[in-house]
């Protein structure tokens, strides 16, 4: 059977903020651009609490092996039901990463409060929730509102978006990097095997505090930056909106 094709999404505020609202985000939360992880003057034009972080980042062979490495003795992940602390897909949609890491950032954390009732995602939330691995994946699969909402997006970049033809990496992966239910900083990407555990965040520490950007975003920066890596990433956080 042919795999699912998506095109390629920019990770730009005005495409994630589109496709965030068509799927089923109410008004009250936007995503905004991250030109600074330390100057706190360009900082302070993000709202707090920051609840998520969708991040391009290069998928060099530093961090391919890294990843390979952590996820090489894990097994097939089993969490289903309300008891899980955050909602994870696998990813079996060819260049689908950044729809996906929205999903990610917007079923999880305090920003899931802000769906709007009988909308796509809240359907797929309800859907998927008490489905395996495998099963939750096809309702991203079969769900074609989430590929028009998708393909709309896609539209939006400020490069044109080219026929997808195949699902070869074209270099760089979305991430998103979330506060959890449970307090706990998420790290959630559709090509893992399962859902990773970064540690417990304070409750006054958001997802883009310095605690959590050590233990996510700053982690993988630092395992490229002592491997002379790439360190090129593009970051937009989801926080209160601001009209």
């Amino acid at each position: 059977m042919t795999k699912k094709l998506f095109s390629v999404l920019e990770n730009n505020p005005e495409v994630m903020n589109h496709l965030a609202r068509d799927l089923g985000l109410d008004e009250g939360l936007s995503f905004y651009d991250i030109y600074s992880l330390t100057d706190p003057d360009l900082l302070a034009y993000i709202p707090r609490p920051v609840f998520a972080l969708l991040v391009i980042i290069p998928l060099t062979p530093t961090w391919n092996e890294a990843r390979t490495a952590e996820d090489k003795d894990k097994p097939e992940y089993e969490g289903k039901g309300d008891d899980e602390p955050v909602i994870w897909f696998k990813q079996t949609i060819g260049n689908a990463c950044g729809s996906i890491g929205l999903v990610h950032c917007l079923l999880n954390s305090e920003a899931s409060k802000h769906i709007r009732p009988s909308s796509v995602l809240d359907q797929i939330r309800n859907d998927a929730l008490p489905k395996p691995i495998w099963e939750r994946a096809k309702v991203l699969e079969d769900s074609k509102e989430f590929e028009n909402a998708h393909a709309g997006a896609a539209q939006l970049g400020d490069t044109a978006t080219p026929t997808p033809v195949s699902d070869e990496h074209t270099g760089q992966h979305f991430v998103a990097f979330v506060k959890g239910k449970d307090g706990h900083l998420w790290e959630l990407e559709g090509a893992r095997k399962g859902p990773l555990d970064r540690g417990a965040l304070k409750d006054d520490e958001d997802a883009l505090s310095p605690a959590a950007l050590e233990k996510g975003l700053g982690r993988l920066m630092r395992i490229e930056s002592e491997k002379g890596g790439d360190l090129r990433f593009s970051a937009i956080a989801l926080a209160s909106s601001l009209t």
